[in-house]
């Protein structure tokens, strides 16, 4: 009969004891899961900073250009660039996600030597002399070529999607959002202030792809 009573009082004195633990556990769980989720999206905006550097030049070098009108350039700049630069890196998903299935085990590196490359091309192409803003009528045709060959990059960006934890569509709209954003205040930076940023903006975007880059190799 005591030992009974023994084994009862000893089970009721560590239901609660394991209940606690069990709570500990998914708390703790749900706490980690809430951080990583803030460290991907701070990554994903990051990256979305970074690719938007390209068309946010293209956009400060449309501006300095064409002061006139510059509500409905920068309506167009945002709507071109930023459709162009969410959409691309959304295939480059698609298309990284059976290349890196063959080279699983060198994922990292492809996707970091990818972020050096298209890094360090646009650092490079921060010092050469920008052809936007030769043109001298702006089209929607125009637009639409300036739009794809500033996105080119994305498309290959779009390959180190695959490694962060987060649904491309969700990544992509960021982008695109972000894209559209400073396109918009590029012109308008354009017209009040002249071409001398658009080069700094470049280089800024490069680095900032390197060093995501490194993130995905060494973190």
């Amino acid at each position: 009969m005591t030992s009974l009573s023994q084994q009862s009082l000893f089970a009721l004195s560590n239901k609660p004891r394991n209940g606690s633990y069990t709570a500990f556990r998914a708390e703790f769980s749900q706490s980690q899961r809430c951080v990583n989720w803030v460290y991907v999206m701070i990554a994903v905006f990051f990256l979305a900073l970074a690719l938007s550097m390209d068309a946010f030049a293209v956009a400060i070098g449309l501006g300095a250009k064409h002061t006139t009108n510059r509500k409905q350039l920068a309506l167009m700049a945002g709507f071109y660039f930023g459709l162009f630069q969410g959409l691309m890196p959304f295939i480059g998903y698609f298309a990284g996600k059976s290349v890196l299935g063959w080279v699983e085990a060198y994922a990292n590196w492809v996707a970091f030597f990818l972020l050096l490359i298209i890094g360090g091309k646009m650092m490079y192409e921060s010092f050469s002399e920008s052809t936007e803003a030769a043109l001298n009528n702006i089209s929607h045709r125009v637009m639409l070529v300036l739009a794809i060959a500033t996105s080119v990059d994305a498309l290959a960006a779009g390959v180190a999607l695959n490694l962060l934890d987060v649904h491309p569509l969700v990544s992509c709209f960021i982008i695109a959002i972000t894209t559209a954003l400073f396109s918009y205040a590029g012109v308008v930076m354009g017209v009040k202030t002249g071409n001398k940023w658009a080069n700094k903006a470049g280089f800024f975007g490069g680095l900032v792809l390197i060093l995501i880059g490194l993130k995905i190799l060494l973190l």
